[in-house]
């Protein structure tokens, strides 16, 4: 496997962007049109591009799948466009993916391209593959802060309360509306349209277990198949350096050669 740390000009946020990528070595992808699949793999609030590798074995787990991980630098932006601040959600699902296939030999094809993240990440996975569903294939939340509509509600530090604003703007706004994950579900849902495969984890003593289990009851509820597993397990990454080998397990890469 290589590992590359790469920074460049994104014209979205106006700034110098970041993002380290695992690339598997002589490796002949079973694909269609014979380029990597590949994994937009996200961070969480406090972490950056370094976290997953710094705090996982994520290079040695996507080792035996032949599969890129590309991970970038989201800042605090819950991978938004935000309202005092740059347009991550149009760089995430946009201009990333376009940097990185002219970088780097990754599929562009929706089948072989999927997205997952840990907490701030595990939404903003969840959002890129509802809200931008015609993009990935399949969609992975581990612990993921899911129902932002009442988590902003229930914050007590004006500070947090204040950059969440930032991010989205009127709080009172985000039910219902583009930023809500729930809101996403019921739209595709009734619509009719193509659903990413989805898979959800979250530890039963992490503090945002209860906005989990009523996400996977809410999709239930409207026939929206999601995998899920729980296990006891706090808001740190022993949990999500064990269930993001169960992600690679479970996400449809073809067969490497």
């Amino acid at each position: 496997m290589a590992i590359i740390n790469c920074e460049f000009w994104s014209d979205v946020l106006q700034v110098d962007a970041a993002m380290n990528v695992i690339l598997p070595q002589d490796v002949r992808a079973d694909t269609k049109d014979g380029k990597l699949p590949v994994l937009y793999l996200l961070h969480g609030l406090s972490d950056n591009e370094s976290a997953w590798l710094r705090r996982t074995s994520i290079e040695r787990y996507a080792l035996p799948y032949g599969i890129a991980v590309v991970m970038p630098d989201g800042g605090r932006s819950f991978y938004t466009d935000m309202a005092k601040g740059p347009n991550y959600w149009t760089f995430m699902t946009e201009e990333l993916p376009r940097i990185a296939r002219s970088f780097f030999p990754i599929s562009e094809l929706k089948e072989y391209n999927y997205v997952a993240g840990l907490s701030m990440g595990g939404y903003g996975a969840f959002k890129m593959a509802l809200g931008a569903p015609e993009r990935f294939s399949a969609a992975a939340s581990l612990s993921g802060a899911l129902d932002m509509a009442a988590t902003s509600e229930e914050i007590p530090d004006p500070g947090l309360k204040k950059e969440l604003e930032n991010i989205f703007g009127d709080l009172d706004k985000i039910k219902g509306g583009a930023n809500d994950l729930f809101h996403l579900v019921e739209q595709l849902s009734r619509d009719r349209a193509s659903i990413p495969a989805l898979y959800q984890c979250c530890g039963t003593e992490d503090f945002l277990y209860i906005a989990n289990v009523k996400f996977k009851n809410y999709c239930g509820e409207r026939n929206v198949p999601v995998t899920y597993e729980e296990a006891p397990g706090e808001h740190v990454w022993a949990f999500w350096d064990e269930f993001i080998q169960k992600v690679l397990k479970w996400l449809p890469i073809p067969a490497a050669r």
